[in-house]
C-alpha cells in the first residue's frame, strides 16, 4: 500500500495563492503602480517635474491633475515596492470592511485632501511675511506614500488596539504609531517629503474623527454605481467586494465623544490584521456560497412560543442539534429562544452552538459590548456579533458591518 505523502505547495502555487487573496481594488493599484514604474523604466522616462506634486507649478499654472499623477508615479524600484507591499495588508483589509467602489471613492478623497492640505502648508511656508521657504514650494513629490501614512492612521483607528509594533522591534501606543512612522522614514531615508506623508497623517486623522461625514455620499450612492450596467464586468470578477456593509451614513466606526477608550491589546487581533490577505482553507458545507458577498450567511429566528415560561428553552432544541451533529452533510437550521421579543437576527457564516456549550460560555465583556454599542449598533446585534467573533472585536465590526445594507 502505498503511504500517504505530504508535499508543501511550489512558490508559485503559493505565489498565485497570495495574489488571488489580494482584493480587486487593491490589486489593481498595485498592477497600475507597477505597469507605470515598468515603461518608465523600459522607455528611459525620468521626467517627473512634469507628473510630480509641485506647489508652485499648481498655483502658477493651476494644474490640478498633479494631485493624483503624483501618487501613481514611483522614483525607483525600491520606492514602488516598498509603497506597494504596504498597501496589500492595509488595503486589503479596509476593502473588505468598506468594499471596492467605496474604498475607490476614499481613495480619490484622500488624494485630494492630502494635496490641499499640502499646498496650503506650503504655500504659508513659501509666502509668510516673516521667513519664506522657497524650496518647499518647488519641492517635488511623487509616491503612494502620502495615502499609506492616511490608511495606517485609519486602520489603527479602526483595530482599536493599544500598542502597535514598529518593524518588530518595539511597541508603541496606537495614537503615536504614525508619528513614529514619520520620524523613523525621515531619520533612516534620503529624498523622503516630510510635508506630503505629515499631510497623509492629517487626513487620516479628519476622516478618522469624523470631519469629511459630509463629503461621504451615503450607501444609495455606491449601490447605484455597483447596479449600472457598465460596471456588471467589473462585479463579476471574483475579487471584487461589494459595498453590501456599513452603517447609513457609509463611513467606518471612528472615535466620538462616546468611544474614546481603545480596547486592550490582543495577539490576535494583531496576527489577523497581518493575516488576513494570506491565502486560507475554509470548509464549509454551502459551496454555491458566492466569494463576492463575504459573511452572507443564515438567519437565526428567535421566535418563541408565547405560552413557555420565562427562561424555558425548547425541549426539542437538544434533541434535533444532537441529531443534527450526527449528520455531516447537513447544517442545522433550529430555532433559538430567547427572552427577549421576536426579531430576525443575522449572523454571519456561524453555526449553532449545543446546549451544553451555550450554558458554559462566558458572556461578553460588557466594556466591549458598550463600545460597539457606541458606535451605532444594536446591542442584542453586538452581543451575537462577539458571540459569532469569540469576543474577538474587529471580527465583530466586520459582522455587524457585513449586516447592515
Amino acid at each position: 500500500m502505498r503511504p500517504n505523502i505530504v508535499t508543501e505547495a511550489g512558490v508559485q502555487t503559493r505565489v498565485n495563492q497570495w495574489w488571488n487573496a489580494i482584493p480587486f481594488l487593491t490589486s489593481s493599484v498595485v498592477v497600475v503602480c507597477g505597469i507605470i514604474y515598468l515603461i518608465c523604466l523600459l522607455t528611459g522616462y525620468d521626467s517627473f517635474y512634469e507628473v510630480c506634486f509641485l506647489p508652485s507649478a499648481i498655483i502658477s499654472r493651476f494644474q490640478v491633475y498633479r494631485f493624483y499623477t503624483a501618487i501613481i508615479f514611483h522614483g525607483s524600484l525600491l520606492h514602488v515596492l516598498f509603497n506597494m507591499m504596504a498597501l496589500v495588508p492595509m488595503g486589503s483589509e479596509l476593502e473588505r470592511i468598506m468594499g471596492s467602489v467605496r474604498l475607490l471613492y476614499l481613495t480619490f478623497l484622500l488624494a485630494t485632501t492630502n494635496a490641499i492640505l499640502h499646498l496650503l502648508i506650503a504655500s504659508l511656508a513659501g509666502y509668510n511675511p516673516f521667513y519664506q521657504y522657497d524650496h518647499i514650494m518647488n519641492e517635488c513629490a511623487i509616491g503612494f506614500s502620502g495615502i499609506l501614512f492616511s490608511m495606517i492612521v485609519i486602520e489603527t483607528s479602526l483595530s482599536g488596539v493599544t500598542s502597535r509594533s514598529v518593524f518588530g522591534l518595539f511597541n508603541v501606543p496606537a495614537k503615536l504609531y504614525p508619528w513614529i512612522l514619520l520620524v523613523v522614514f525621515q531619520l533612516l531615508m534620503t529624498n523622503v517629503s516630510l510635508l506630503g506623508h505629515l499631510c497623509g497623517i492629517l487626513s487620516g486623522f479628519s476622516y478618522s474623527y469624523g470631519l469629511f461625514n459630509f463629503l461621504m455620499p451615503g450607501s444609495s450612492f455606491f449601490t447605484t454605481i455597483e447596479s449600472a450596467s457598465w460596471m456588471s464586468s467589473f462585479i463579476r470578477r471574483p475579487k471584487f467586494i461589494m459595498c453590501t456593509g456599513g452603517n447609513p451614513s457609509s463611513y467606518i466606526p471612528t472615535y466620538s465623544v462616546q468611544n474614546t477608550t481603545s480596547s486592550g491589546f490582543s495577539t490576535g487581533n494583531a496576527w489577523r490584521s497581518l493575516s488576513s490577505w494570506l491565502p486560507q482553507r475554509e470548509a464549509s458545507n454551502q459551496s454555491s456560497e458566492d466569494s463576492r458577498f463575504p459573511g452572507r450567511g443564515r438567519t437565526l429566528s428567535t421566535a418563541r412560543d408565547p405560552t413557555a415560561p420565562t427562561g424555558e428553552t425548547d425541549p426539542n432544541l437538544h434533541a434535533r442539534l444532537l441529531e443534527d451533529s450526527s449528520s455531516p452533510d447537513r447544517l442545522s437550521d433550529a430555532t433559538v429562544t430567547t427572552t427577549a421579543e421576536p426579531r430576525q437576527v443575522p449572523v454571519a457564516n456561524t453555526a449553532v452552538l449545543p446546549q451544553s456549550q451555550a450554558q458554559g460560555r462566558v458572556a461578553a465583556p460588557e466594556e466591549q459590548i458598550q463600545k460597539l454599542v457606541a458606535m451605532g449598533f444594536d446591542r442584542t446585534q453586538v452581543e451575537v456579533a462577539l458571540a459569532a467573533a469569540d469576543d474577538d472585536l474587529t471580527v465583530a465590526v466586520e459582522i455587524l458591518m457585513s449586516q447592515q445594507a
